[in-house]
């Protein structure tokens, strides 16, 4: 008897120390991956929040992921009970009860409030992604098959495509499949208009640490909003299946302070030619050539 207490004691020591090792692990883990800007392999949490509404997405997903553990376990619980406990041989009189008024009360209440526990912080949270309040400037994304367009309206309305840096010209230190030859430039700390659409077929603009994921639709204009508040260069990727080089259509977004987004406007201003000097020189052109 002594013999199987002591070996019992043993088991039970080795298999909390694994549980601590296994939580620490998973800490541990949780903490890298929660501060990564882009993808991580075997990354199965969310990215750190760079924006308000990220934040709150992750807070949502947080409160379900406790409140379904719960249910998982209670569930669980109930089954190994009824097994343990109804068995032919520790039962072998069956119960001849139909229906149970406070059980059934209960079975229908308790889902109910967790419903309500859902749609509560849920719609608040749809509403808060819907439109920003009070826009500063705005941005504009186009969709192409297979390259990002970006127009900024509100400052010389100046327009630029984003390609994917091929294998071959990718750099030491580059991502492969996320580096861009022109990165999207924002300021931090403020509210942004975020328009979308798309010129040939329906592609999703996606950037998990802002908690944007939206189609850009032909002929559509789709609205959304950012805020971002961390200065750094925030990576996503298009998540509509879109054609043969859909992978090949990386995000890639520099936030910077308000005085370098001033210097980097002034710069960007002369490389590009804003969407009205291009149409008035592609219409002198074709009448040119008449």
């Amino acid at each position: 008897m002594k013999k199987n207490s002591n070996l019992l004691s043993k088991i039970y020591q080795k298999f909390s120390s694994l549980v601590s090792l296994s939580v620490a692990s998973i800490c541990l883990l949780w903490t890298q991956v929660s501060h990564a800007a882009e993808p991580t392999p075997w990354q199965w949490y969310f990215q750190s929040p760079a924006t308000p509404v990220m934040e709150q997405i992750i807070e949502f997903h947080n409160l379900m992921f406790f409140v379904e553990v719960g249910i998982v376990l209670l569930v669980l619980g109930l089954m190994v009970y009824i097994v343990v406990k109804f068995n032919s041989k520790a039962n072998p009189e069956p119960t001849k009860t139909t229906h149970n008024t406070a059980l059934e009360v209960l079975w229908t209440v308790i889902p109910i409030v967790i419903l309500i526990v859902f749609a509560v912080p849920s719609m608040k949270l749809l509403f808060f992604m819907e439109k920003a309040q009070n826009p500063e400037m705005t941005l504009k994304v186009t969709g192409n098959q297979w390259y990002w367009s970006y127009q900024y309206p509100d400052n010389g309305n100046f327009e630029f495509d984003s390609n994917i840096i091929p294998d071959e010209d990718i750099k030491p230190g580059q991502r492969r499949l996320l580096e861009v030859d022109n990165q999207v430039v924002l300021p931090v700390n403020t509210e942004i208009k975020v328009l979308l659409t798309a010129r040939d077929v329906m592609h999703n603009w996606a950037v998990p640490a802002f908690g944007i994921k939206m189609d850009t639709i032909p002929g559509r204009i789709n609205e959304t909003w950012v805020k971002v508040t961390k200065i750094g260069t925030y990576y996503g990727q298009c998540s509509e299946l879109c054609g043969v080089a859909h992978s090949r259509m990386p995000i890639a977004v520099k936030v910077v302070s308000k005085e370098d987004f001033k210097k980097w406007l002034k710069k960007a201003k002369s490389e590009f030619a804003s969407s009205d000097d291009n149409e008035v020189l592609k219409l002198a052109q074709f009448k040119k050539s008449k």
